[in-house]
């Protein structure tokens, strides 16, 4: 367990950064403490620094993980978030977009949210910009990236992609054998 490098720390803010904004320093300096992320086998882990001073005494190899893992560091030394940072983005998003009852389960299978499942979008979103994806109901359900902007949602064909799938809650049962 590491602290991240200045590059490192730069390629996850910026993705971090797509999601929530200038809201990122909002998730380091808490009321409730400081947090910090350490790099643990190409993940990063989200860890109070009380939390951390106490996993100091266990040795690395031992370690499975600490806190709450936000992604992973790949191959090219590219950043991808992982679903557990679901709850941490979630509050601080700037861009939203709620989807239809229908178009729910369709999401969180892995597919793509399409306009004719849209519900709501923030206004002003640009294109490839990151957004949270909720319920009609307001639960948080994943993240992705806007495949068009909010002009261009309200002209185009129903069955048009208009937020690409990232990540959602479904991987919890998906993937349950692999996820650490």
């Amino acid at each position: 367990m590491r602290p991240l490098t200045e590059e490192e720390t730069r390629v996850m803010f910026e993705k971090i950064a797509k999601y929530i904004g200038e809201n990122l320093q909002l998730l380091v300096d808490r009321p409730d403490g400081t947090y910090c992320f350490r790099l643990h086998n190409d993940r990063v882990y989200y860890v109070s620094e009380k939390i951390l001073k106490l996993a100091a005494n266990i040795s690395g190899d031992k370690l499975v993980s600490l806190g709450t893992c936000f992604g992973k560091f790949t191959k090219t030394h590219k950043f991808r978030l992982h679903i557990t940072a679901l709850d941490y983005l979630a509050p601080y998003a700037k861009y939203k977009v709620w989807i239809k009852p229908g178009a729910e389960q369709s999401f969180l299978y892995g597919n793509h949210v399409l306009k004719s499942g849209l519900g709501r979008i923030t206004e002003n979103t640009s294109q490839y910009q990151g957004v949270v994806v909720y319920s009609m109901a307001d639960t948080p359900l994943g993240f992705g990236v806007a495949a068009k902007s909010t002009q261009d949602c309200r002209k185009v064909d129903p069955m048009a992609i208009v937020v690409f799938h990232q990540a959602d809650i479904g991987e919890y049962v998906r993937h349950e054998e692999t996820l650490t």
